[in-house]
């Protein structure tokens, strides 16, 4: 047997398609004789009716010719072998239809008289007869085919249109074999489509176990995305590879194949109407201007580069700590750049680094700079304590005094509504740093420095939008912390129009003091409410306890280490002065008594160098709060001074 298989590989091989094209027309030309042949024999109820098959006999070479004409007009020898498995019988109909119409006309004449049921059952030989030997050459030739090649055995899940038309499909692959159908209609269980048993999603473990199954393919396009991953999650627990098979309207492009999630407006759930296109950009104080943007490739500080490049400035400094990101921002600004009047210049560096921050400043005569670098990520940060600590207030004090030594003209901090009554190491280091600024503030004489306090940027990296999207995507559940959580939003277009418009209102009356300019973003928005939206606005629904058949569930997981419920954007000791902008308010804040930054700012230093984490943590917790004892800062400035 295996020298046949060998044998029948090795033939197949051998044919070209012209002869195989020629052997499927010789065959159509034999079963019409061949046919007529074996309803003589049924009709006259002998194997060898010689009498009648004598004087038949010019029949047989007529429907001969007849059928290969017949054959060459309809196509069939050009028709490939496995179409017949989608097709059936129906796709040799009409090659049957028209030999029995011609055998019909033939035996009309008195001395090639046939009965009427005997050409009846002529033509229903010939239309099994043809598909028989079609399906057999088939059979045959998958055979031989997959000799010696490793099948792949697999599970369809999904006993329907779809699932029935892949199976039809995979019968003649060479290296894939469908084992069953998995379904989880309880109505079609038992049952066969296909002659493949449909079993239920229950039994998968053991067929796959006994069977050595190792993939199963999805065949249900028309369920909801998320339902299918959450499917697709538990195959793969079971060690079993999972491959979707998409609808017809993602393969002819009406459908998108990977992301359903539909583009989604952000004014749909600031709860507020967008601000960016009512604020000035503030360009004149920009224009002809050298500007550094510390975090220049950052969520924020990159849309900072593209609204300052509208402002037409001299220099446009990118300061970053990220290779990958600096080249990003600085590739896009210069394809962006279409004059030649401002100059980009990236430079790669940190704003703990003093030589590197001290010399971008000189070289490049910087007058105003935009301090959009810094640590965010709560639970990252509330990790990593000391790297936090270090980058967000030593980094700031670092350049910050470059600057005041310098002579920038303006220095203009990116903060946070963390940063209010902070209950978590990022919010403290936003404080320290905010209350960092203000002593410069006080003790510079050129410099003006403010602050812009932030609310949640939606879009930026790590933020609650795109982390909602991706589980979204994987067909959740999407995690809240807790049920009542609110948070304020605006768009990063908002985020980075107020830092410029900030920059602008500086003047004289801001010298000795870091002012905090914050947007009014309205009411703060229930994040529950958000990532409703987000799941009605991707085309699904919420799975809970009132539609226990939703696509998506929320579920609630906790709050994290120094996460709040609520946020803030003003302290109580800070009073409100207006602006040249209705939507923009500015908080002169009463200075911290009886605490020495400087004081506080070496012990830091001092804390970071030995690794003490959790002392560096309680130390930028009370400070942020004015609670730092000041007796041992006030005798270390001391002793530095003398």
């Amino acid at each position: 047997m295996d020298l046949f298989r060998r044998s029948l590989f090795g033939f197949s091989q051998a044919l070209t398609r012209r002869s195989k094209q020629i052997s499927i027309w010789l065959i159509d030309v034999g079963v019409a004789p061949a046919g007529f042949l074996i309803a003589c024999m049924f009709t006259y109820s002998a194997f060898w009716p010689e009498a009648h098959l004598s004087r038949l006999a010019l029949l047989f070479p007529m429907l001969a010719l007849t059928g290969g004409i017949a054959s060459l007009l309809l196509g069939l020898p050009w028709v490939k072998l496995k179409t017949y498995e989608s097709f059936g019988i129906g796709g040799i109909l009409p090659y049957s239809v028209i030999l029995g119409a011609a055998a019909l006309t033939m035996t009309l004449l008195p001395e090639l008289a046939f009965p009427v049921v005997g050409t009846l059952a002529f033509t229903l030989i010939v239309l099994f007869l043809s598909y028989g030997i079609r399906m057999a050459l088939l059979t045959m030739f998958i055979w031989a085919l997959r000799y010696k090649k490793p099948q792949v055995k697999v599970l369809i899940y999904g006993a329907g249109t779809t699932g029935l038309q892949l199976a039809s499909a995979l019968k003649s692959h060479e290296t894939i074999t469908v084992a069953g159908f998995i379904d989880d209609d309880e109505t079609l269980h038992r049952e066969r489509l296909a002659g493949l048993r449909i079993h239920p999603g229950s039994e998968i473990e053991e067929i796959a176990r006994n069977h050595e199954i190792s993939r199963v393919i999805l065949a249900m396009p028309s369920i909801s995305a998320p339902k299918q991953a959450q499917i697709g999650r538990k195959l793969q627990a079971l060690g079993l590879e999972v491959q979707l098979l998409p609808s017809f309207a993602q393969l002819i492009g009406t459908e998108v194949l990977v992301d359903r999630l539909t583009p989604l407006v952000p004014m749909a759930f600031l709860g507020r109407d967008r601000l960016d296109g009512s604020l000035p950009s503030g360009s004149s104080a920009y224009m002809g201007a050298s500007i550094m943007v510390s975090g220049a490739g950052g969520s924020v500080g990159s849309e900072l580069c593209r609204q300052i490049l509208a402002c037409r400035p001299r220099k446009l400094v990118l300061f970053e700590v990220s290779e990958v990101a600096l080249y990003n921002i600085d590739r896009e600004l210069r394809e962006l750049c279409n004059d030649k009047v401002t100059r980009i210049i990236p430079v790669l560096g940190s704003v703990t680094d003093a030589r590197s921050t001290r010399q971008a400043l000189d070289d490049h005569e910087v007058e105003i700079v935009l301090h959009a670098a810094a640590y965010k990520h709560v639970p990252l940060v509330e990790e990593n304590p000391i790297s936090g600590l270090t980058n967000n207030v030593l980094g700031t004090r670092t350049l910050a005094d470059a600057c005041v030594k310098h002579g920038v003209k303006r220095f203009l901090l990116v903060s946070t509504d963390k940063a209010v009554r902070p209950t978590n190491v990022m919010g403290a280091s936003k404080r320290f740093a905010e209350l960092v600024i203000q002593d410069m503030a006080r003790r510079s004489g050129r410099t003006q420095f403010s602050i812009v306090r932030f609310g949640n940027v939606l879009g930026s990296s790590g933020s609650v939008i795109p982390l909602f999207k991706e589980q979204i995507g994987r067909g959740g559940p999407v995690t809240l912390t807790h049920e009542d959580v609110t948070r304020y939003f605006m768009t990063i277009q908002e985020a980075a129009r107020l830092v410029l418009l900030a920059g602008s209102f500086s003047d004289d009356a801001s010298h000795g003091q870091a002012d905090v300019f914050v947007l009014d973003m309205g009411k703060p928005v229930k994040i529950r409410q958000l990532a409703e939206q987000l799941i009605h606005a991707a085309g699904y629904t919420v799975r809970d306890g009132a539609n226990p058949s939703g696509d998506i569930e929320i579920k609630v997981v906790g709050l994290r280490p120094g996460e709040k419920l609520h946020e803030e954007l003003l302290t109580d000791d800070q009073d409100l002065k207006k602006t040249p902008h209705p939507k923009i308010l500015r908080a002169a804040e009463n200075p911290a008594t009886g605490l020495s930054i400087p004081g506080a700012i070496q012990e830091l230093g001092r804390l970071a160098a030995l690794g003490d984490a959790n002392t560096a943590r309680k130390l930028a917790l009370d400070v942020a709060f004015g609670k730092a004892d000041p007796a041992p800062f006030r005798v270390m400035t001391a002793a530095n001074q003398s």
